[in-house]
């Protein structure tokens, strides 16, 4: 390993041509596609995405399970979720994510659990379907949940086990909802495959499944994970503002609150690549507008509240949220003065899964540090450069395998909220229906790299020396070797919340901690002290 402190920084065009150089010519073509540097002189800057790793390079990536039953699924806290497969497969199912979730009065909580039909060979062999079903019984009668979920591996794809027949026969003699999810890892390009078959999943089969009433000015939070407690701060907000959360989906979600958020007025997009599909659908069947927020930061708070409140257009409403965010702010941002004056000026660079490689870059310039490098793991192109350009992407073989529905508005649940003409100007105004992605809100000159790896990762901290990385585990371990601290942005080390004001002043505390820990400059690689191995050649002797 070279030497961090003693490696010039360089352009981030010379870094693109200097790592590409390290690839055989036409692995080299292909990441040149997943790599920019941002212009804000060029309007449009496009940026491939949603495409197969290449073989043999380490990426950062999950698989489809991991999306349908470790993201979008598993936060359901009343429901057992089953892993159907070999029990390697089944420990992603036990709170791995660490995906907070507090009982609601029936005191159901089964997040701590982890459940598989634990395949082996002679299951594979002769088939797992009576296995799966003996184990939905079995889960059942022991802690009788609010419903069931099964996710098929790998392995079951592959042998042809029939889970939703299995499925719907246990739930025609238990009487409780029994959910089958086709999501074989090897589906899709990435852990994106999961979210679009979950999300695909609970709009045909839970969504609107009871008509429940949602009193007063409601709303649904999607993409919303509660990693530690981020949607408790998040609903605090808007409880202090007069706004009720119907359902999330999925931190701290139960079962029925999601069965009659069809009832709600607005859907509230958090991570847009993980549910936007669930946005559309909903509003296309039931007349349900969807706005993109992000609640990430004081400032992207604070609009995200006004973004709220202009959708309602109600003047008591409007008024309180003033009210709230002069409250909030002038709190936080007195809280936040020591650490922006400790952090202004540092660097930063944002790897990570869904949006929040886009979200955090708000709170970082609320701190004053600067993103210098960016990406996702598995984000599509609209994820990058705004939701305008859906209609250029064109679907490959990947993208085939996971269905689209055809949805129509429902005959009687569906409902629009606005007037054609008030739909129309907020659409226009960007208020609903529009997310404007990472790219238009990347600095001048900084890098966006997509699905990033290990290598190229290692030489981003060698050229650009950033203060500190937001990334994920696989690569966390890696980064701190060069004695750079990483923060985990899916799990938060254990720590949050981060969203929402309190959640600033959290980041912040844990943000300055890190970059100014002293120990970071002891480290040093053994290979910078001494060989660990000495060798002579042996015609020499």
């Amino acid at each position: 390993m070279s030497d961090l402190k003693s490696c010039p920084t360089v352009e981030p065009d010379e870094f693109v041509d200097k790592t590409l150089k390290n690839y055989p010519p036409k692995v080299a073509k292909k990441r040149r596609a997943h790599m920019l540097v941002r212009q804000e002189s060029e309007e449009n800057q496009n940026i491939n995405a949603n495409a197969r790793s290449v073989p043999g390079i380490i990426t950062q990536r999950g698989c489809c399970y991991a999306g349908c039953k470790g993201v979008v699924i598993g936060p359901y806290g009343d429901m057992v979720h089953i892993t159907h497969g070999p029990i390697g497969c089944g420990f992603y199912s036990w709170l791995t994510r660490r995906n907070l979730f507090k009982p609601g009065e029936d005191g159901k909580n089964y997040s701590t659990y982890c459940f598989s039909t634990d395949m082996e060979e002679h299951d594979i062999i002769f088939g797992g379907e009576k296995k799966l079903k003996q184990a939905i019984y079995e889960a059942y009668e022991t802690f009788k949940p609010n419903a069931i979920s099964v996710h098929a591996t790998c392995p079951i794809g592959l042998i042809g086990d029939d889970v939703q027949a299995v499925a719907r026969e246990a739930e025609a003699e238990l009487g409780v909802k029994v959910l089958a999810f086709n999501c074989e890892g090897y589906k899709g390009v990435s852990q994106s495959a999961g979210h679009h078959i979950a999300n695909n999943k609970l709009f045909s089969e839970v969504v609107g499944t009871c008509d429940q009433p949602i009193e007063g000015y409601s709303v649904n939070i999607l993409g919303e994970y509660n990693i530690g407690g981020d949607a408790w701060e998040i609903e605090r907000i808007l409880k202090k503002c007069g706004i009720r959360v119907g359902a999330p989906f999925s931190g701290d979600g139960k079962f029925e609150e999601m069965t009659s958020a069809h009832m709600a007025s607005l859907n509230l997009v958090m991570c847009y690549r993980s549910i936007n599909y669930l946005a559309d659908m909903m509003e296309t069947r039931f007349g349900i507008p969807w706005a993109k927020v992000n609640f990430i930061g004081v400032s992207a708070m604070s609009k995200s509240l006004r973004k709220i409140a202009r959708f309602f257009e109600d003047p008591e409403l409007t008024s309180k949220v003033e009210q709230v965010i002069q409250e909030e702010e002038e709190r936080v941002y007195k809280e936040l003065a020591p650490y922006k004056e400790r952090l202004q000026g540092k660097t930063a660079m944002l790897f990570v899964g869904g949006s929040r490689a886009h979200h955090y870059q708000d709170l970082l310039k609320d701190l004053g540090l600067t993103p210098v490098a960016a990406g996702y793991e598995f984000a599509h192109r609209d994820d990058y450069e705004g939701s305008q350009i859906v209609s250029d992407i064109k679907l490959d073989a990947d993208s085939r395998n996971i269905e689209e529905l055809k949805v129509t508005p429902h005959p009687e649940k569906y409902r629009p909220r606005l007037s054609p003409e008030k739909q129309k100007q907020l659409e226009e105004e960007k208020v609903l229906k529009h997310y404007h992605g990472m790219i238009p809100d990347m600095p001048s000159g900084t890098l966006v790299i997509d699905d990033i790896s290990h290598a190229e990762l290692e030489r981003l901290i060698l050229d650009l020396r950033p203060d500190i990385v937001l990334s994920g585990i696989k690569d966390k371990y890696v980064i701190e070797k060069f004695g750079i601290p990483s923060k985990q942005i899916h799990n938060y080390d254990y720590s949050g919340p981060f969203s929402g004001y309190e959640g600033a002043i959290n980041f912040a505390r844990e943000i300055d901690m890190m970059i100014h820990n002293p120990a970071w400059k002891f480290m040093a690689s053994p290979f910078e002290k001494k060989p660990l191995l000495t060798a002579e050649l042996g015609v020499d002797k």
